[in-house]
C-alpha cells in the first residue's frame, strides 16, 4: 500500500513507519520539515492545519493515517486541542475524500467520550464524531499510556527519580494505568490495513500491566537501579486551586487536564487482543530495554 501519515514524525509515529516498512509499504509523510528519510518514504513539507499544503499529496494513496494530537495547549502559540484534533482532522478527512482515499486510521484516546470533564477527551471525541460521518472505511484506535523509549511521560518521571528519591504524589496515588508499548500500538495500526473486520470498529488498547500510579513510580525506580522514593502526598484540594493558576507557565508540570485525565485512570479490558492476535509487551520488561541505557 501507498501509505499517507500525518503525526509521523513524531515519538508513536516514528514506531508506526518502522512497522509499516517492515511490511512492504510505501509511506508518504506529512512534515514540517524534510530531513534525512530512509528507502520507502516520500515527504511532503505542510502543516496539518493547512489543507493547501498537502491535500495533493493524499492522491494515488491507499490509505491514510491520522496521528497527530497535543497532550497541552499553548494558545498563545495557536496550539490548542481544537485545532489539532478537531480542525486538523477535519482537513485530513476532507483531502482524503478529495483524493480517493478509502482507508482511514485515527489515533484518538482512552477515556474519550461527548460528555468528558477534559477538553483534551472532549476534542479527541468530536473528532472521532468526524471520522464516523466522514463515509471513509475507518478504524479509531484509543490507547492508554503509550512507553517507549522516547517517550515523555515515563522519561520525565526516570529522569526525575534520578536526581533524587523524592517523588510527590497528587491525591491518593491509588489511580490506576494500564500503559502499552509504542510497538504495540503501531502494530495493532499496520494489522487494522490487513484485517478487512477492523473497519468501522473502534479499539481501547492497553497492556496487560494494570497498576496503581504509586506502583508505577516503584517500578520506573526498580528499572534505572533505584529504591522505592519517597512519596509525599500533595492534598488533591490543595492541588485543584494551584494548577490552574501556575499552568499557564510552560515550565509547570501538569495541567487541569492532565490531573483530571490522571484521577479518571486510563484502564481498559484488552479486547483489542482478541482482533489483532497479540500479547502486549510487559510494562517492567519494556521500560527496562530504554531506561537502563539512559
Amino acid at each position: 500500500m501507498k501509505i499517507f501519515i500525518s503525526g509521523g514524525t513524531g515519538f508513536v509515529g516514528g514506531h508506526l513507519v518502522r512497522e509499516l516498512l517492515q511490511r512492504g509499504h510505501q509511506l508518504r509523510l506529512l512534515t514540517h520539515q524534510r530531513r534525512q528519510a530512509s528507502d520507502g518514504i516520500e515527504q511532503v513539507e505542510g502543516d496539518v492545519s493547512r489543507p493547501e499544503t498537502f491535500e495533493e499529496a493524499l492522491n494515488g494513496c491507499d490509505a491514510a493515517i491520522n496521528l497527530v494530537g497535543i497532550i497541552r495547549e499553548f494558545p498563545s502559540k495557536g496550539v490548542t486541542f481544537r485545532k489539532l484534533h478537531v480542525q486538523a482532522t477535519d482537513n485530513l478527512l476532507l483531502a482524503a475524500r478529495k483524493g480517493g482515499v478509502r482507508r482511514y486510521l485515527q489515533m484518538s484516546a482512552l477515556g474519550t467520550r461527548p460528555d468528558a470533564v477534559a477538553e483534551y477527551h472532549r476534542t479527541k471525541w468530536q473528532a472521532e464524531e468526524l471520522v464516523r460521518a466522514s463515509g471513509l472505511e475507518w478504524t479509531i484506535f484509543r490507547p492508554s499510556l503509550i512507553f517507549g523509549p522516547k517517550d515523555a511521560f515515563i522519561n520525565m518521571l526516570a529522569d526525575q527519580l534520578r536526581l533524587a528519591p523524592v517523588m510527590p504524589v497528587i491525591g491518593s496515588g491509588s489511580y490506576r494505568l494500564q500503559p502499552i508499548h509504542a510497538d504495540d500500538v503501531a502494530c495493532c495500526f499496520a494489522l487494522a490495513l490487513e484485517k478487512p473486520e477492523t473497519v468501522g470498529q473502534s479499539y481501547e488498547l492497553c497492556g496487560n500491566d494494570r497498576m496503581g500510579y504509586e506502583e508505577l513510580l516503584d517500578t520506573i525506580a526498580a528499572a534505572i537501579g533505584r529504591s522505592k522514593p519517597f512519596k509525599p502526598h500533595a492534598p488533591l484540594g490543595l492541588m485543584k486551586m494551584i494548577i490552574p493558576v501556575m499552568q499557564s507557565l510552560p515550565q509547570f508540570p501538569i495541567t487541569s487536564d492532565q490531573l483530571q485525565m490522571l484521577l479518571e485512570e486510563s484502564i481498559c479490558d484488552g479486547a483489542w487482543q482478541r482482533t489483532f492476535g497479540f500479547q502486549p509487551r510487559g510494562f517492567k520488561e519494556g521500560i527496562g530495554e530504554y531506561l537502563r541505557k539512559t
